[in-house]
């Protein structure tokens, strides 16, 4: 699509640009098409902005990915459509490893996504095995890699399902979400929810790990510390109430 950049929904109709695209390069499933409109809406109701709210979760989720022994990231056909080089870019600083996480089953898309995740610099891209799978959960979900989500501490997981955060959490590890919509069982449950857009959030994610690598393991635990994801939520609530 041909779109000025003086339009006034320039940068939503980017985003919605970047589904379709990725549906038709067979990265994204169309059912993808449907959970980026729902975002979207959200989007509106926050004013399509980084709130403070999403800030603060945003410096708490950098302070614990920092901290943690084995993070991994999550991603899934939305998240690879969306923002490829960004992922790339937050798997090769932390060395955390990507790993390709889909609902609706399909090899060739698994590998599809890992080839594109890789032409946009991701080193280490990570595909589900189908003799691993974690307790809890039914779906296509619950298949993931030994060296990935199956032995992570922390899980970042942006446009995530709520049947497998929860389930995530049941098997003893920490979530860090990015959701749209802070009423949703994905914000609620989570450890960490950044609720903001995957393609304003994941820069800022970035530079702050950037800054806080500087920082000692008792300065990163007192940022945790003084986070409150219920307070972040409600902060997200009462802002679209106003809205």
């Amino acid at each position: 699509m041909t779109l000025p950049k003086s339009h006034p929904r320039y940068k939503s109709l980017r985003t919605r640009d970047l589904i379709v695209k990725g549906v038709e390069n067979g990265i994204t499933s169309i059912h993808g098409l449907i959970a980026q409109g729902r975002g979207e809406a959200f989007d509106y109701l926050i004013g399509e902005k980084t709130n403070e709210f999403a800030k603060k979760s945003i410096e708490a989720s950098a302070a614990l990915l920092l901290l943690a022994k084995h993070p991994v990231i999550s991603v899934n056909g939305n998240t690879a459509a969306l923002a490829p080089k960004e992922l790339a870019d937050l798997s090769n600083l932390l060395e955390a490893p990507l790993e390709v996480n889909i609902f609706h089953s399909s090899k060739q898309r698994e590998s599809k996504i890992k080839k594109y995740l890789k032409k946009w610099g991701a080193k280490n891209v990570l595909l589900p095995s189908k003799n691993l799978k974690i307790k809890f959960l039914e779906s296509n979900r619950k298949y993931v890699n030994k060296d990935g989500i199956l032995k992570a501490d922390i899980v970042f997981v942006p446009l995530e399902d709520g049947d497998r955060t929860e389930a995530l959490i049941r098997n003893g590890k920490k979530i860090i979400t990015i959701d749209l919509n802070p009423l949703s069982r994905t914000s609620q449950k989570a450890t960490i929810t950044i609720v903001d857009s995957i393609t304003r959030a994941l820069l800022l994610l970035i530079e702050k790990i950037k800054q806080y690598k500087k920082y000692n393991k008792n300065k990163l635990k007192r940022i945790i510390k003084k986070y409150n994801n219920k307070k972040s939520l409600n902060d997200a609530i009462k802002t679209i109430r106003r809205s």
